[in-house]
């Protein structure tokens, strides 16, 4: 079988790299995460290049894009952009794709052609304290009926870019009476200044440039309208946009593998010690031959997990095998980036530490790869372990 990239795919890729070299350079966006504020000229770049309609229908003014081009995407994006690359991909997967997938055909007409003409922004309210990889038995946020639409109580935590965001993908509890929630949640396109939010700003290791929240709501009202699909129905509508977040992360893995990768072969060819270049030093090498290595596998899977995707196959398992080699494998690269580039890959004015510290969040979100090994384990008959 041949799991390399569609000639049109290709084509599209090499086109955006060539973008992002002479837009989005690594330089300029490791500027963007030192400012630690929310990038508002990055989101206007990704708005004049057309890439918040990726995911978009080409009926509602996007491009139309599966999930092997929104990985692509991701890809290109995450070799500078690293972590920063949720400024895109937050609203592609809280607003393009849900809201493609499950909204009316007037919440469609009223969202998806200001999401592609970069109009509207998205942070996704899953998470709340104490919850974590425990999604629903986590959940104390609720949804009440009133007249005319919901009443909100809870606490969302680790809300991306929600001092920037126009909507809350926000998940509630909304039948508080079942035995089972999963057939008790509820997804609401919350308007992120409704009265009765408040936010409050959380310091993080990584993911530096886009903020992450608190988001406290105390008696939010959501009119009827803003229901996204039916009622007590989210668990079952979120599952399948399981594919379209493991492989947009895919993407950001093998991103990140490229800029480790091109990063660390241009120093050692360029850095002498001893009287030569390090990298004729065997066992700086080997360190480049294991990323290289790290870099080619995890592309493959993640190119199988699209093909399987696009081509209607269950891959449910392979996908959460993906997640655990890709963020093993891009956190293990970036650290023997680091030690390559000795003093200078622990310096702020390059950018392996910026991979690291991005990359390291993602053995534990989405879901943990403790968790996720758990999963695969039980798919081969094992009994569930939690």
């Amino acid at each position: 079988m041949d799991f390399s990239l569609p000639k049109a795919v290709r084509s599209f890729q090499s086109d955006l790299r060539a973008w992002v070299d002479k837009e989005l350079p690594k330089n300029w966006t490791r500027e963007l995460e030192r400012a630690d504020h929310y990038p508002l000229a990055l989101w206007d770049k990704l708005a004049d290049r057309g890439l918040h309609g990726i995911a978009v229908p080409q009926a509602y003014g996007g491009h139309g894009g599966d999930n092997l081009l929104q990985m692509v995407v991701a890809r290109e994006l995450g070799r500078s952009l690293s972590g920063m690359l949720w400024v895109w991909g937050s609203t592609s997967f809280a607003g393009a794709n849900s809201i493609g997938l499950y909204g009316s055909e007037e919440q469609k007409r009223r969202f998806l052609p200001e999401i592609a003409k970069g109009k509207a922004r998205f942070t996704i309210g899953f998470t709340e304290p104490g919850g974590g990889t425990d999604l629903l038995g986590g959940l104390k946020t609720t949804a009440v009926r009133v007249d005319g639409g919901w009443r909100i109580n809870g606490r969302k935590t680790w809300c991306a870019s929600a001092d920037a965001s126009d909507y809350i993908l926000l998940l509630a509890l909304t039948d508080t009476t079942a035995t089972k929630r999963h057939g008790a949640v509820s997804l609401f396109v919350l308007p992120a200044k409704s009265r009765g939010i408040s936010l409050k700003p959380l310091t993080t290791l990584g993911m530096r440039g886009l903020g992450a929240f608190d988001v406290f709501l105390e008696d939010v009202f959501v009119p009827d309208d803003l229901l996204l699909g039916e009622p007590n129905r989210a668990w079952y509508m979120l599952l399948p946009t399981l594919n379209n977040e493991r492989l947009v992360l895919l993407g950001l893995c093998c991103g990140i593998l490229d800029g480790v990768f091109e990063d660390a072969l241009a120093y050692v060819k360029q850095r002498t010690a001893f009287g030569s270049t390090i990298g004729s030093f065997q066992a700086i090498q080997h360190h480049l031959a294991n990323i290289a290595m790290a870099r080619r596998q995890t592309e493959l899977v993640a190119n199988h997990c699209a093909w399987l995707d696009i081509t209607g196959q269950e891959a449910f398992t392979e996908l959460t095998m993906a997640k655990v080699i890709a963020t093993e494998h891009a956190v293990n690269a970036a650290d023997i980036g680091i030690q390559l580039l000795g003093g200078q890959g622990y310096s702020g004015d390059t950018d392996m530490q910026r991979y690291w510290r991005d990359a390291r969040l993602y053995r534990m979100s989405p879901v943990t790869n403790e968790m996720a090994r758990n999963l695969v384990a039980e798919r081969f008959g094992l009994p569930r372990s939690f």
